[in-house]
């Protein structure tokens, strides 16, 4: 049905766009950043995807991939929140938690959310000059961004009371459950003992070449000697 000019319906739509595109981009934010939780959960437990398993560099670059965008659409999420008219969220409310007058709970999730995000995403893009200690225990605070966004998701989200969304919120979660399980099993159970191997070759020194011996002359025996002079005389 086309809409004239003039209409109440025009108005209204157009200044609740920027809480479509906030509403938008949170749940793709959260469907890329739960992707990318599943993902590299599937790398560390090299685990199959369907009937082959993949190269760990395709699946590495896939893993990054997925955390950048979650990255980008995470910055339109909050970029579109502050524009919109009706909640009016200034850069103070969208980014210290609990300053928000609308539903500052839920809205304080999703802040840590996003710290949570930055921190991990930036400390990967330099992960060759970090000590891998330090990095590894920054990259285990991808567990925590999960389960702070999908709080703010279900907390905050309009769509939170979407069967559909419930649905699908609930099956993610089971999954990376039953991914980080395998994965904590797997790192804590005892690696078979490897079998003793075998010792190495020792090389030797040549033994070094001793000259030959100078034959020395076989004595006459005495008796022979005098035949031989009754013989020349």
């Amino acid at each position: 049905m086309a809409l004239r000019a003039g209409t109440r319906i025009m108005p209204g739509m157009s200044a609740s766009l920027p809480w479509y595109f906030a509403r938008s981009a949170g749940i793709i934010a959260w469907a890329l950043l739960s992707a990318s939780v599943v993902w590299g959960l599937l790398l560390s437990t090299k685990a199959k995807i369907g009937t082959h398993k993949p190269r760990p560099a395709w699946m590495l670059d896939m893993h990054r991939y997925l955390g950048g965008l979650a990255v980008v659409f995470t910055v339109v999420h909050v970029l579109a929140v502050m524009a919109d008219k009706y909640v009016h969220f200034d850069p103070i409310s969208a980014l210290v938690p609990f300053a928000a007058n609308w539903h500052p709970f839920a809205v304080a999730w999703g802040i840590a959310s996003l710290y949570l995000l930055l921190a991990v995403e930036l400390t990967s893009l330099v992960r060759t000059k970090l000590p891998k200690g330090w990095w590894r225990k920054v990259h285990f605070a991808t567990f925590v961004l999960f389960g702070t966004a999908t709080v703010h998701g279900l907390s905050a989200g309009t769509d939170a009371r979407s069967w559909l969304f419930q649905g699908v919120a609930t099956g993610v979660v089971l999954l990376v459950a039953g991914l980080t399980g395998k994965r904590v099993l797997e790192a804590t159970r005892p690696k078979p003992a490897r079998p003793p191997r075998r010792p190495a070759a020792v090389l030797l020194d040549p033994a070094p070449t001793l000259p030959a011996p100078t034959p020395t002359p076989t004595p006459v025996p005495a008796a022979r000697r005098e035949s031989r002079v009754h013989a020349s005389v």
